[in-house]
């Protein structure tokens, strides 16, 4: 088998270990690239094919389920997981491979061996019931904050939410008149905790909803230039490293 393939794994040792068994089992395998978001996952898809997929359930930046809501996956994948009994029943009801974690060679042998049977119309089918079995129930997101004014408390929307900025070691809320809060929320927490049709990661400091999009600028090939509503107190430039899923979720 000389398929292409694609790591998205968090945890070092485990991409490594994977890797090892790969070329051990299937020499001719090609290691496309080995990712450790759903940020840099959707990126990558967006520009880029692959054979085939092995897919850690949880990355850094979330769970791996948010890679179907932000862009269209017709690749086999086979998922690395530590999930308990009743998602292990619905991977084998639904004909998807999965491997428990830490990946055994024959287990991974065979996984190889059901991927080469199966068709793509099969393998098509039995993602999209994977998918409605297990996202189903992590498609909750949060609908209120808690933040302090002084002495009081106060509960906001995110409806209410312009944008989120980290600024030191702080990350403010910031509401569509422009009030600023403190949360106790790092970034990376805040993206699985958002819905991701309304709000997206800029870059390394800003979460902004749609609504508080004002403009939007090319300064080069692959970094864009946004200005939000109310403004934020320091300019914001789109990576490279997103703004390839920026695209895909302005067009979704």
């Amino acid at each position: 088998m000389n398929a292409k393939v694609l790591i998205i794994e968090d945890e070092i040792p485990a991409r490594e270990h994977l890797t090892r068994l790969l070329k051990g089992i299937q020499p001719g395998i090609e290691i496309l690239d080995c990712l450790d978001s759903v940020q840099a996952a959707v990126a990558w898809l967006g520009q880029h094919q692959a054979d085939l997929l092995f897919l850690d359930i949880h990355l850094s930046d979330g769970n791996s389920f948010a890679i179907f809501e932000k862009i269209a996956v017709h690749t086999p994948i086979i998922f690395t997981t530590a999930y308990d009994e009743y998602a292990i029943k619905a991977f084998k009801v639904n004909s998807i491979d999965y491997l428990l974690k830490p990946i055994d060679e024959d287990d991974l042998r065979q996984s190889l061996e059901k991927y080469q049977k199966l068709t793509p119309e099969t393998l098509r089918t039995n993602l999209e019931a994977l998918i409605k079995t297990l996202g189903q129930p992590h498609k909750t997101y949060q609908e209120r904050f808690m933040v302090h004014r002084g002495e009081r408390l106060m509960s906001v929307l995110t409806d209410q939410i312009a944008y989120f900025e980290g600024e030191d070691r702080y990350v403010y809320l910031v509401k569509k008149d422009g009030t600023r809060y403190i949360v106790q929320y790092r970034l990376s927490d805040l993206e699985t905790l958002l819905d991701p049709k309304q709000f997206f990661r800029l870059n390394r400091s800003f979460i902004a909803h749609f609504d508080a999009i004002s403009a939007m600028i090319n300064v080069s090939k692959s970094r864009i230039k946004v200005e939000l509503n109310p403004k934020a107190k320091r300019e914001i430039i789109v990576s490279s490293e997103y703004s390839q899923a920026f695209r895909g979720w302005l067009n979704q």
